[in-house]
């Protein structure tokens, strides 16, 4: 007798180790004290591979078999029959012409099709003319071809355009994965897959998702790869850079400025100087610039694939050393410097005057108190040991007396005047 036929390797039995296995079961038969069960080996048939229905602890009193397609017993969907004690095969008609009945009651499935999938009711007739009947279960799938990725756009468009990435071929029991740079591809708001999962969707692509894609096909009997399809998203260009970023320089300086704009495919640039075009490059160089080249120096970057343009305009302004903006934040200094001292100068002079005025008004007041009474009508009493002062003529006064007597009441108009003068 040979060994028991539930190893743990039998679903991996080659062909050659399917006859061996019939062979083996026609020779030996268990005693009938466990339930009758059908078993397939290998658990999931490759198309167009040999597949055994394989059945366990069969009844010793059981005088012959009936296969029937299917989940019951119906003479209509028959396989074929086997006497035990004849050795007699009779086909039914569900016979393909692909099966064989072994004397142990195990089914053979050769080149088995996709279409062999579904169950199978073995009947089993008993020397007591009992009928018994157990269903067993078989599988078959394809093996998956390597798939491949087709695309409705090769070059889409930043924010314009959506992209379908479809894994080829389309195939029954077939699980389809994606991947982008190796790793497995994580859902998203933007992205959307079929419900096989076999298209993938990017809607409104971006930059970000430029990278190598990848799908996979699996079911229980094979799975493979594609090749990688690189997604190439055009974008751009961004708002230009110029550097560097100074923006003053002194005459007799080299004038170098450089233009950058992130794009696929690459930018092309060109320059305006004050409004006029130069040759176009990513580089301009003005040699031993003067004031003459002031003005606003402008960097235009296209993309011929996207078909948009941006640019960014500089101010440059050169001068001389002194208005260079160091000096003329000292310049600024001083004259802040000088403002603060004419205010000084004009309040010191204003203080001097104000004194004046002051110290002339306290002389007059004495002045006033000294002059003599004025002579009343009528003879004055003669005192002849006495003589006489004479008066002082008003028409030949001095001019300090005149101030004095008549004082200038002007005075701050003058002062205002000359603080004007000297502000």
């Amino acid at each position: 007798m040979g060994p028991p036929l539930d190893s743990p390797d039998r679903q991996r039995v080659p062909w050659q180790g399917l006859l061996l296995t019939v062979s083996l079961l026609t020779l030996w038969n268990p005693p009938a004290t466990a339930q009758v069960s059908v078993e397939s080996v290998p658990l999931n048939a490759v198309e167009g591979k040999h597949v055994l229905l394989l059945v366990h602890n069969l009844p010793q009193d059981t005088i012959g078999y009936i296969w029937h397609k299917g989940d019951r017993t119906d003479s209509s969907y028959s396989i074929a029959s086997y006497v035990i004690d004849t050795k007699t095969n009779i086909t039914g008609p569900a016979y393909s012409g692909r099966e064989t009945v072994y004397p142990n009651g195990s089914l053979l499935f050769q080149h088995a099709t996709l279409k062999d999938t579904g169950y199978y009711t073995l009947q089993l007739i008993r020397k007591n003319l009992q009928n018994e009947q157990v269903t067993g279960q078989l599988r078959v799938y394809s093996e998956l071809p390597k798939p491949s990725i087709t695309s409705n756009s090769s070059s889409p468009v930043e924010d314009e355009d959506s992209v379908a990435l479809t894994c080829e071929p389309e195939t029954q029991d077939t699980t389809y994965l994606w991947w982008i740079d190796g790793q497995r591809l994580q859902g998203s708001d933007r992205l959307v897959t079929s419900l096989d999962n076999r298209t993938l969707i990017l809607i409104f692509i971006t930059r970000n998702d430029t990278g190598s894609y990848q799908c996979e096909n699996r079911n229980p009997v094979s799975g493979s790869r594609s090749d990688p399809v690189n997604l190439n998203v055009l974008y751009g260009p961004d708002v230009p850079t110029i550097s560097p970023p100074d923006s003053y320089y002194p005459p007799g300086a080299n004038l170098h400025l450089s233009c950058h704009a992130a794009s696929n495919p690459p930018a092309r640039y060109s320059w305006l100087i004050n409004g006029s075009l130069q040759i176009p490059t990513q580089e301009l160089f003005v040699p031993s610039i003067t004031v003459s080249h002031s003005g606003f120096y402008a960097c235009v970057a296209y993309n011929s694939a996207t078909g948009r343009n941006r640019t960014t305009i500089k101010n440059i302004t050169v001068s001389a050393k002194e208005n260079a903006p160091g000096v003329l934040v000292g310049a600024i200094a001083g004259i802040v410097i000088g403002v603060l001292a004419g205010v000084t100068l004009v309040a010191a002079l204003g203080c001097v005057l104000f004194l004046r005025r002051t110290g002339r008004a306290s002389g007059q007041r004495d002045l006033r108190e000294q002059q003599p009474p004025k002579s009343t009508s009528g003879p004055a009493p003669s005192n002849r040991g006495t003589p006489s002062v004479p008066q002082p003529d008003p028409r030949t006064a001095s001019p300090t007396y005149e101030e004095l007597l008549h004082p200038d009441t002007n005075v701050y108009g003058r002062i205002n005047h000359r603080a004007d003068v000297a502000s």
